[in-house]
């Protein structure tokens, strides 16, 4: 589960749909993380959500309670269900990969991160925000999610 919303502490994903994977990323100390892959199942009430408020004092989503802190009760959440990978921050993009990571807006313009210096980031404002990979990328960070071991035992 997940939540967009018009506020700015909530991600927009209005422009993600149904069967799209979206990638969480992880900045820390100048090295970008692949924390999971989300692929969005729907963006529907279900019955997992519990029963719509009657009144502005009942919660938004009582069978996500433990997501209130994140938004899931106000500033226009609405929820988005996904598939996801365990969450973990163990997998980093290689320098090499971070700089040939391309993005594509709206009008089918493309780009790369701004700000990547010798394979580190210098700064994360390129990455804030929910951006379409072009397809080349997001097998690229797929492979890197889908080929890293994953860490066993609590250490």
């Amino acid at each position: 589960m997940a939540f967009s919303g018009v506020h700015q502490s909530l991600p927009s994903w209005t422009s993600v749909g149904v069967g799209d994977d979206v990638f969480a990323l992880h900045v820390n100390r100048h090295v970008v993380y692949v924390v999971s892959r989300l692929r969005v199942v729907d963006k529907q009430r279900r019955a997992c959500c519990g029963a719509a408020p009657a009144t502005w004092r009942d919660p938004a989503y009582p069978g996500h309670d433990d997501w209130a802190m994140l938004g899931a009760g106000g500033c226009g959440a609405s929820p988005v269900h996904v598939e996801a990978t365990p969450i973990r921050f163990d997998v980093a993009v290689p320098g090499d990969l971070l700089g040939a990571l391309t993005w594509r807006n709206r009008r089918g313009e493309q780009r790369t991160l701004k700000y990547v210096v010798d394979g580190r980031l210098e700064r994360s404002v390129s990455l804030q925000g929910v951006y379409r990979l072009t397809d080349e990328s997001a097998a690229r960070l797929g492979a890197l999610l889908d080929g890293s071991p994953i860490p066993t035992g609590t250490g």
